[in-house]
């Protein structure tokens, strides 16, 4: 990264730990994914694709052949159509369009009887392309694909509700479990959490026929020999047959071999003797001790369980045959159904063995391999049946506890599903639907004039495509408020989301933080409220390897001495190490310090001495998330408020007038030029013209003919958040630039380094009352200098349609309209730039069709000389919605007829932008980087502030009560230090867990001539009185956050109410009101209070001719009316006749009261009753 100014200024004040290594680029993940899924520049080089994400769907796709087999559509490449790319992504983002790239696939339709070949590039629909920022824009709106921590594929070992149980899980396919029945010491297959098949059957049904087969699978076998002496006795007793035992037999029909001893029998002395009796010398027995052997006779319980259900019939048989197994496992999948044994054979072995119904995926089997150390390792990515005895005989040991169970936390189980993964996902199953309607159209075209764009629908990829990008619970509207939101964005994990985990189901374990997460995932980092843990971030030095693991870098300890090298381990390698913290102390030559060294394995802190140690961290702050890296002084904070500090700055709004933090960490440059907001030099040159809007510099290495490189700068363009993105140039004209150099700030940064926020003057004391519970007192000084303004942009837009009546019609000629308020608009009807507006002011004039009556001569003369005003039109003009004030900034129309794509019956689309500048005022939230949040209570003239002894005024007065219930003392040390930081005029670095101690920062206090305690005696400004006791005081970095008391704040006299109750609606969006509900009536009736109860719930609420006529009483100035019958009432007695209760109201003398215009009708036609 290259060094701009602001990051070269800085000063590194704290212990001396260097980074042995940089940091990665910090959307990596993002990128990286996306790309291995589209190998855009693969395809760009010409080379072929790997066979990886969208590659890989196609050939798992094709070929494709027809029912009957006379035809195959074969695939041969794809391409990206990058020359047809219709339009940029600011064009997008306009016309509200999405970003994207038409695919191309070369298919070939081949006959095989003939051997024809059809050939054809096939358009397969736009694929959304993702800028370089990591973003997409989907329907002119930029979003981020957050990526997904789930369960690993793979074999995980359990002991819940105190049953040993084990699960195979694929990426796609049955689920196949093991489990241990305790009681009775057998072991249990089930299959997609359906009803228990017993183990051995489960063995049978998959080919294991006879007891041998299953012997052999499980235990290692030896050879004895049979001698008549005791010795040779006492050896063999009690040993367990592998094999059985046959002897000779004559029948009638001549002679005939009989099985003398089944295997899996155990053998007594008599039985030694009858063996003896028929010159049997040899038996073959099981060998439990051997190395590779099972050490339990937990299968030959299977027998004996199997024989009471199976054998017993049928004395004949002795063990139950491969059919009775099939029908067995067949009754417990499909009960109730037959099949025959061939269909149950083929079913069963489909289910686990062929690719197309089952998938472990490339991490399934890397898991496997692992967990039971394959050697050589298995290539297919289906079950077999070497996986299933493993698996078994695994569960079996760590039931006898020979091996020890898995956790279901630790992150070697857990993997991530980014981008790239999520959407081939979502085109294989496309691509499964196109290859069904493939064969269909098959099966039903003419072979004639058939081409392979006649097979191929792209109807389910294109809807696949839409539907992922837009409602996938993993495609989420950035995160815009500020650079920082956008970085965090996109480095979020999420464990929620289709095929993860439910937000009611997760328990506390999921949530927690485990010991793998050190170095992987932020402690810190994570929501309050439902989703906490559930939604994490990535640590700073973190990458996704291969398969999907999170892997954090070390550094190799080579005989007791660092070395320069780094190696990525994941979780499950990490395991076996033993490592050393990045603050260790070393000696030049990079041998430790120290005798005994601290260091972790799996997750035990022990000490050891340096030659047992492997491994070292990189660095202190490898363990957190970028935004808690930016909190200055972190270790000195109670953990609840450092993960309230690192949510509230994403929350912080981009000002008018940005600051960097006096005390950084260090991280500000990195952050700013990773999120993708600074614009950055392509190439190294010079720098020949500057504007606001662009730069132009020249490169060094320009040919005769080259230009200048243009770099357009986006000027107060709204977020996704309405917030204001901008930026400016921070180069000038002649300045030499290097390639990759910041050469434009953007939104809240200043010179390159983030700054969300302002450096302010603060004291720590109490002001009058004004500062409790939390809230902020603030100086005039800080509002009139526009330390914390910043700029706000809404969108409002306005469509014209078309009507069954005609269509709308944009136009300044709107019925019962005022002239004055017209003033702003153009002849068209539409507002002009730089208009100020309000509340209620037209932003666009549009009128639609009523009803129109007859049309004479005479009206349609009339509507010639008048205009639309003589129409049967009605105002449907665009308004400015209430609470809102500001300044036209932008106006776009986009119209079908100059060829934009808008949605049916939309014939022009105006957008109207209004920018506010927003004063910091009462009622806004602000914030430290310490979760020291508050609401700003009072705003003071600055004369009335205290001030210091040498008549400086604090900008800010904060409850010195907020420090020490909440434990964030990291905010007084970052005062203290940024005080001192002010008057030198220097900005400092503290990094995180590497910061400065108390002498040091005395020193800094002492060089800059402030007392050392922070401490200085305040005057009141008011009377000019010292307070009584010292004030700690000094400059602390203050942020305004996104809840503005602007966005917040309502208020109604009358609007709209609900239709059937008649009572106002509710909240800000809808313009609602209050609503008198139940518990405010049992307030008044514990009161007695009958009168205010009775104009509370009719004349004031939704007795809707009352309310009419008082409001016309208040007006006129006449006496109140009385009550009449409020709408409620009618609810009610609506809901009785739907009862089929007809129930009729009458006066005091006997008139029936119509509740309804129906009633009143009959009424009126009965002459009396109805």
């Amino acid at each position: 990264m290259v060094k701009g100014k602001a990051i070269s200024k800085r000063k590194y004040v704290g212990k001396d730990i260097r980074d042995v290594m940089e940091l990665p680029d910090l959307i990596d993940i993002q990128l990286c994914s996306y790309e291995r899924f589209l190998q855009r520049d693969r395809i760009r080089e010409k080379k072929a694709p790997e066979e990886q994400g969208l590659e890989e769907v196609f050939r798992a796709t094709f070929p494709i052949e027809s029912p009957n087999g006379d035809m195959v559509l074969e695939y041969e490449y794809y391409n990206l159509d990058e020359d047809n790319i219709k339009f940029s992504e600011q064009e997008c983002k306009q016309k509200g369009l999405t970003y994207a790239v038409p695919l191309k696939a070369r298919i070939n339709l081949i006959f095989q009887q003939t051997g024809e070949i059809r050939q054809k590039d096939i358009y397969m629909g736009d694929i959304p392309i993702m800028s370089e920022r990591g973003t997409f824009i989907i329907n002119g709106a930029e979003r981020v694909v957050v990526s997904q921590i789930h369960r690993s594929p793979g074999v995980i070992f359990s002991h819940e509700k105190g049953i040993f149980s084990s699960r195979i899980i694929p990426y796609r396919g049955s689920w196949l479990e093991f489990e241990i029945d305790q009681k009775r010491e057998l072991i249990y297959a089930k299959i997609d959490r359906k009803k228990r098949i017993l183990g051995s059957i489960f063995l049978r049904a998959l080919g294991f026929e006879s007891r041998e087969d299953i012997i052999r699978a499980f235990y290692t076998t030896e050879k004895l020999t049979i001698k008549d002496d005791r010795k040779t006795k006492e050896k063999i007793t009690g040993r367990v047959l592998a094999a059985a035992i046959w002897v000779a037999s004559t029948t009638e029909g001549g002679e005939d071999q009989k099985k003398l001893y089944r295997a899996g029998e155990k053998l007594h002395p008599h039985d030694i003797d009858e063996l003896l009796v028929h010159g049997i010398k040899t038996v073959e027995v099981i060998d439990f001790e051997a190395a590779d052997s099972l050490n339990s006779s937990m299968l030959l319980n299977c027998f004996e369980r199997e024989e009471i259900k199976f054998v017993k019939e049928d004395p004949s048989r002795d063990e139950p045959s491969k059919e009775d197994a099939l029908s067995a496992v067949y009754s417990v999948l499909m009960p109730g159904e037959s099949i025959t044994v061939e269909a149950a054979e083929k079913d069963l072995l489909g289910m686990f063995f062929t690719s197309r119904r089952y998938d472990l995926g490339r991490v399934g089997r890397y898991k496997l391999n692992k967990k039971f150390d394959f050697q050589p390792p298995l290539e297919e990515f289906t079950l077999t049946k070497q996986d299933i005895i493993a698996t078994m005989k695994f569960l079996i040991k760590v039931y006898v506890g020979d091996e020890n169970i898995d956790d279901i936390d630790h992150l070697g189980n857990r993997r991530v599903r980014s981008v790239g993964e999520l959407m081939a996902n979502t085109m294989k199953t496309a691509f499964s639907r196109m290859e069904r309607i493939a064969k269909e159209r098959m099966s039903l075209k003419e072979t004639d004039t058939i081409k392979p764009q006649d097979l191929i629908s792209i109807k389910p990829v294109v809807a696949a495509i839409k539907e992922f990008f837009g409602s996938s619970q993993l495609s989420q509207f950035m995160d815009q408020v500020n650079p920082l939101a956008e970085l965090t964005h996109k480095r979020r994990l999420n464990a929620l989301g289709p095929g993860g985990l439910s937000r009611d189901r997760a328990g506390f374990e999921v949530r927690d933080v485990h010991y793998t997460h050190y170095g992987r995932m932020c402690p810190i980092e994570t929501p309050e409220g439902p989703n906490i843990g559930l939604i994490v971030s990535l640590a700073n030095y973190t990458r996704v390897n291969e398969y999907g693991f999170l892997e954090t870098p070390y550094r190799k300890v080579v005989k007791g001495v660092a070395t320069k090298d780094i190696d990525y381990l994941s979780a499950m390698d990490e395991d076996r190490y033993y490592i050393a913290q990045a603050s260790a102390a070393l000696n030049d030559d990079g041998s430790f310090a120290d005798k005994q060294i601290s260091c972790r394995r799996q997750g035990d802190y022990t000490t050891r001495g340096p030659e047992d140690i492997q491994f070292m961290d990189v660095s202190p702050k490898q363990i957190i998330s970028v935004s808690a890296s930016l909190i200055p002084f972190l270790e000195h904070d109670d953990a609840n408020r450092a993960l309230m500090g690192s949510n509230m700055q994403r929350q912080a709004v981009p000002l008018i007038f940005p600051e960097a933090p006096r005390v950084g960490t260090g991280m500000e440059g990195k952050c700013a030029y990773d999120s993708g907001v600074l614009v950055k030099a392509r190439r190294a040159g010079t720098v020949v013209r500057v504007t606001s809007h662009e730069v132009h510099i020249k490169p060094d290495k320009a040919g005769k003919d080259d230009k200048p490189d243009v770099y357009q700068l986006i000027k107060y363009q709204r977020t996704n958040q309405d917030t204001c993105y901008n930026q400016r140039p921070i180069v000038s004209a002649g300045e030499k630039i290097v390639a990759g150099q910041v050469i434009a700030d953007g939104p809240a940064t200043k010179e390159g380094e983030l700054a969300l926020g302002r450096n302010i003057l603060v004291g720590f004391m109490p002001w009058n009352g004004y500062n409790y519970e939390d809230s902020i007192l603030i100086s005039q000084r800080v509002v009139k200098e526009d330390m914390f303004t910043s700029i706000h942009i809404k969108e409002f837009i306005t469509e014209v349609r078309e009507t069954k009546l005609g269509p709308e019609k944009i136009t300044r000629d709107i019925p019962n309209t005022s002239e004055k308020s017209l003033d702003n608009l153009d002849a068209e009807g539409i507002i002009r730039v730089g208009a100020k507006v309000r509340s209620g002011d037209i932003l666009v004039g549009k009128v639609t069709p009523k009803s129109e009556t007859e049309t004479t001569p005479e009206f349609k003369l009339l509507n010639s000389i008048f205009g639309e005003k003589a129409k049967e039109v009605r105002d449907s003009s665009l308004r400015v919605p209430h609470g809102i004030e500001g300044t036209i900034i932008d106006i776009q129309r986009l119209k079908r007829t100059e060829g934009d794509d808008l949605n049916p019956g939309v014939d022009e689309v105006v957008k109207v932008l209004i920018a506010t500048k927003r004063k910091l005022r009462e009622g806004d939230k602000m914030a430290g980087r310490h979760g020291n949040k508050g609401v700003v209570a009072r705003i003071l003239p600055e004369e009335d502030m205290p001030y210091m002894e040498d008549g400086t005024p604090l900008d800010i007065c904060l409850t010195p009560l907020g420090v020490p219930s909440r434990m964030n003392i990291g905010q007084l040390l970052e005062t203290e230090l940024g005080w001192a930081a002010s008057t030198l005029d220097e900005w400092f670095a503290v990094p995180v867990f590497e910061s400065p101690n108390t002498n040091e920062i005395e020193t800094k206090l002492k060089e800059a001539g402030l007392p050392v305690t922070s401490k200085t005696t305040l005057r009141d400004g008011r009377t000019g009185e010292e307070f009584v006791n010292q004030v700690f005081c000094g400059t602390i970095y203050f942020l305004k956050l996104h809840h503005l008391v602007d966005d917040k704040m309502h208020a109604r006299s009358t609007g709209p109410y609900s239709l059937v109750t008649q009572q106002p609606l509710g909240g800000k969006a809808q313009f609602g009101g209050q609503r008198l509900g139940e518990m405010e009536v049992w307030a008044l009736e514990a009161y007695g209070a009958a009168n205010t109860l009775q104009e509370l719930l009719t004349i004031k609420s939704d007795d809707m001719t009352g309310r009419s006529k008082i409001y016309e009483a208040i007006v006129k100035g006449e006496p109140s009316t009385t009550a009449g019958i409020p709408e409620s009432f009618n609810v009610l007695v609506q809901e009785l006749r739907g009862l089929a209760l007809d129930m009729t109201i009458y006066d005091a003398k006997g008139k029936q009261i119509p509740l309804t215009e129906r009633d009143e009708e009959l009424i009126t036609k009965s002459g009396s009753n109805f």
